[in-house]
């Protein structure tokens, strides 16, 4: 029996901003933003999308009328809640049109929490064989205009369809977690921003990967020589990187430091042009690995999860045969390609009107070619959902 990931897609919003001209309005050098933390495109969320309708953009291509007859539970994991009680998977469900008896829910540790989900379906789906669960990670990464953290923001979703017999990704019994108390990232209630702890927080990301590393290599006596590839959790593409050359060390041979860093480089290309996209940064990750890289089937991807606060994972999974037939290469390319840039001076007008939940359709709607969701109105502090084309 194996149980992983079927079908994979993502969504990001049609407009962004060039790190470039972003620095010199800044008065920073580009090659900061660039090179520094790795980032060339940021992706800008209008207030028309939030985390409900990135999430249905990023599943509905993926969701045929016979999955929505066997989902039977609907995960969304998200650092960015429109809500403190109400579940974003309820209203994904009811945009999808999924069956009404699956259960729906929403999950939350950070950057970490689409991987629980993914745990959890694979354990639910243990004694399920024609259940199917769709795991989405939806999240808008914001710091705040001119602050230490824009130059990380984004706004992005992955969706997951979690089954027996998958056709891209087949789940090991191998994870291993691990949990500190660090604050080196949070956001209390009713704080709009996050409060970071910029230096602490990428000491804890690399300290939890080693150290989740090491007890996984101990427990299941696997090295790195065992893997195709790693991806990671991606908050800009400069720190996996650091969390992976710390442990390159001399005893790994040049092979398989080259293989691994190339196949960095291949699983950080999409965030490069897209930003932090918290819950689904990692995911986004590998799609991206699995669509610039060619594998054979059988070979081993290890994901490396981080949540700051802290939780990280290490677990892997097997490429199975034929999984590129169940990639969306060319329309993702065409998704990224054909986006609108913004000037520095729209993007700070788009990140306002998100911000005070102030509705332009007629700019932002404006030339949209693709058969979207998007969120059209709030009332009485009820959110409105239309589809677009």
């Amino acid at each position: 029996m194996t149980i992983g990931i079927d079908q994979i897609d993502f969504y990001v919003p049609k407009f962004y901003v060039d790190m470039a001209k972003l620095a010199e309005a800044r008065n920073v050098e580009p090659n900061k933003f660039l090179i520094g933390i790795g980032q060339t495109e940021m992706s800008v969320s209008p207030v028309s999308q939030d985390i409900v309708s990135m999430g249905a953009n990023a599943a509905k291509n993926i969701v045929t009328e016979e999955d929505k007859k066997q989902i039977s539970m609907v995960i969304v994991a998200t650092e960015s809640a429109i809500d403190s009680a109400k579940a974003s998977a309820v209203q994904i469900h009811n945009l999808l049109g999924i069956q009404p008896f699956a259960r729906c829910f929403e999950m939350k540790e950070a950057c970490y929490a689409a991987t629980p989900a993914i745990q959890l379906a694979k354990d639910y789906l243990a004694n399920r064989p024609n259940e199917k669960v769709l795991v989405i990670a939806s999240d808008t990464a914001r710091y705040g205009l001119n602050s230490g953290g824009e130059p990380t923001q984004g706004a992005g979703a992955v969706a997951m369809m979690i089954t027996h017999n998958p056709r891209i990704l087949a789940f090991n019994d191998d994870a291993v977690a691990y949990t500190e108390d660090v604050y080196d990232f949070w956001r209390p209630t009713g704080h709009s921003y996050p409060l970071v702890d910029g230096a602490l927080s990428k000491d804890a990301y690399i300290r939890s990967f080693q150290q989740s590393w090491t007890e996984y290599a101990k427990r299941t006596n696997k090295t790195l020589a065992d893997f195709a590839s790693l991806c990671f959790h991606v908050p800009f593409t400069k720190m996996g990187k650091k969390a992976l050359d710390s442990i390159l060390t001399d005893e790994i041979s040049d092979e398989t430091k080259e293989r691994l860093t190339e196949g960095y480089e291949a699983a950080t290309y999409y965030n490069r042009y897209v930003g932090n996209i918290y819950t689904g940064s990692l995911y986004l990750s590998l799609i991206s690995l699995l669509e610039t890289r060619t594998f054979e089937a059988g070979q081993s991807i290890g994901l490396f999860s981080y949540g700051s606060g802290s939780v990280g994972e290490f677990f892997s999974g097997t490429l199975v045969a034929g999984y590129q037939d169940a990639l969306n290469i060319d329309g993702h390319k065409a998704l990224l390609n054909n986006r609108t840039e913004l000037s520095v001076a729209d993007y700070e007008s788009y990140f306002a009107r998100f911000d005070n939940l102030e509705f332009n359709h007629d700019i932002e709607l404006a030339d949209e070619q693709n058969a979207i969701f998007y969120l059209n109105e709030i009332n009485d502090n009820i959110r409105h959902y239309n589809t677009l084309n």
